[in-house]
Formats: C-alpha cells, structure tokens, sequence
C-alpha cells in the first residue's frame, strides 16, 4: 500500500515537473524564442500562457519595450580641426528577435554593438562639420544624418533605432587654455590690424585737413592782400582828392602829424632852429610867420606838449628928429 502511494506521488511529482516544464508566460513587453538544441522552432510575440515540449526545448524572452544605450563620451575632430567631447545617447527597439538572437544573442552585446555604430557615426558625420555649425541650427539635421547611419548598422541585427542625440559637446580641459590662447592671439592681430587701419586712416584725414588749411590760409592771404592793395588804393586816391581840393589845409593836418610824431612822450631834449619849414605853423596857423628860437623839453611820461617862448616884441621905432637949423650968416 505504501508503495502504491509513493509511486503516485512520484508519477504526480513527474507530471507536475513536466507541466512546469512545458508551460510559460509571454508577458505584454515580452517576446519569445522558443529553441530546440539551439535552433529556433517557433517565435512568441502575442502575450499569454504557451506551451513547449520539456526538457528538449527553452524559451529566450527579448524585451518589446524600447531599450537605452549611453555610450562613453567620444572626443571628436571637427572639419576646423576643433576637438569636442561628445556625450550622447540612443534608443532602439528589437524588432526582429529572430535576427536579433543569430546575430549578437543578447542585449549586453547588442548595446556593446550600438556603442561603436553611435562612435563611428559621429566621427564620420560631425567631422564634416565645424563647432558652430554643432551648436548652432543645423544640428537637427546633423542629428538626422548620425541616426540614419546607425540605424543603417544596426539593422542587419534586427534592431530598430529609436532616436539618437547628443547631450554635450565640450571642449577638453587640456585644450581649454590653448583655445583660449588661441582665441586671445587672434583677437590681438585683429585688434593691431584695425588699430593700423586707424592709424592710416587718420593720417590720411590729417593731411587733407593740413593741404586743406594750407590752401585756405593761401587763398585768405591773396584776398587780404588784393583788399588791402584795394584800401591802400582807395585811401591814395581819397588822400589825392582831398590834397588836390585844399593843399594848404592838407599841409597843415601833415604838419600836425609830425608835430604829435616829433615831439611825443619820448623824454628827449630838442634844440632846434626856428627857421625852418618845420615850425612855420607853431605861431602862425597860416604857415608866414617864423618864431626866432625854440627850445622844446617834453618831461618823460609828460604827454605830447609843445611850448615855444614868446618872441620879443620889436623896439617901437623912434620918431625921426629934426636936423638943428645952420645958423644965419652975417649979413
């Protein structure tokens, strides 16, 4: 009787481990392979209980869901011979598990392989690029280009790329400082190029400005001369007209002139005869009469004074005196 029971158990033991053996669960984000001494006899991708023959055959799950890879940031040459270190990332899906499992087995190996796709295709594509060009508009269709040609790789092993991007693009610490050297030093050549374009410009400007000024100052000196030969014209012939019509008058305001020249504020002693030409207007405003001597002593400071002692008046003539009569002869 005890036999007979543990034999049940034993077959129920067996029946039980056979069942558990044959049966399994695709779930929702799940898709399977079922493998028969290593050779692919069917593939699951619709979810629920399924069923496969024990011991002989195993079942390899692949997520359905979509799946992350983040490859080491890359240094990359830039077409203007710029390093960059690139962080990015990609998103793809298993979209043929069947491929997928002949080709790279599992996903460890998958994400490994996406990596080098990912690194290659930014070497390729950005290297026809410069920095700007990476962070400026056209990144979207350089992101475009490093996708396609991933996916381009990665579909031969039934992989479906989602999506790449890149996350950062900096410059490397050890060229930090040479690029701003290198930044520092071309500014400085643009910096003396303009300040010798300046430079040229306002010597330039100067020497105009002096031909200029030169010319002006020319042209203003011939005009001043030609007016001034024009006063001096119009004030001769005024003088001539004005001598012509009163000579006397204009000897005499000539006279006065040189008085008021000769015998200024100078503190000089004159002793001068008066019978000249010079002092005939000194008494006599009608120019006839003469003075006998004239000592003129003008003080220092003193202003232009003329004095002249008053000539000594003439001895009155005598009336003349009657001869004494002869006296009268005898006779």
């Amino acid at each position: 009787m005890n036999l007979k029971l543990a034999a049940v158990g034993a077959a129920i033991v067996v029946i039980g481990l056979v069942l558990t053996d044959s049966l399994y669960t695709v779930n929702q984000n799940e898709q399977a392979l079922v493998l028969q001494f290593g050779e692919v006899v069917k593939i699951e991708s619709e979810p629920g209980l399924k069923f496969k023959l024990p011991v002989v055959q195993n079942v390899q799950f692949y997520e359905k869901r979509v799946l992350d890879v983040d490859p080491p940031v890359e240094q990359v040459i830039l077409s203007d011979q710029r390093r960059l270190d690139v962080g990015s990332y990609a998103r793809y899906r298993i979209a043929d598990p069947l491929l997928f499992f002949q080709s790279v087995r599992n996903e460890t190996i998958a994400g490994t392989r996406i990596n080098s796709f990912v690194n290659n295709a930014l070497r390729n594509v950005l290297g026809n690029y410069n920095q700007l060009d990476v962070l400026s508009e056209q990144r979207g269709p350089i992101m475009r280009s490093i996708r396609d040609s991933v996916e381009a790789n990665a579909k031969p092993l039934g992989i479906e790329i989602v999506d790449v991007r890149i996350v950062r693009a900096d410059v490397p610490e050890g060229t930090v400082q040479s690029v701003y050297d290198r930044m520092k030093s071309e500014r400085e050549r643009e910096a003396a190029q303009y300040r010798a374009q300046g430079q040229e410009y306002s010597l330039q400007i100067k020497s105009r400005a002096d031909r200029d000024v030169t010319v002006l100052l020319a042209d203003a000196e011939r005009k001043a001369q030609e007016l001034r030969g024009q006063g001096d014209a119009e004030a001769i012939k005024v003088q001539a007209e004005a001598y012509g019509a009163d000579p006397q008058f204009f000897s005499f305001y000539r006279s006065l002139q040189a008085y008021q020249n000769a015998l200024g504020s100078t503190g000089t002693t004159l002793v001068l005869s008066p019978k000249g030409d010079f002092f005939k207007y000194f008494n006599d405003a009608t120019g006839r009469g003469l003075v006998p001597a004239v000592t003129q002593q003008t003080p220092s400071g003193a202003g232009p004074e003329s004095s002249a002692p008053a000539a000594p008046a003439p001895a009155p003539e005598t009336p003349a005196q009657p001869a004494p009569a002869a006296p009268a002869s005898p006779g």
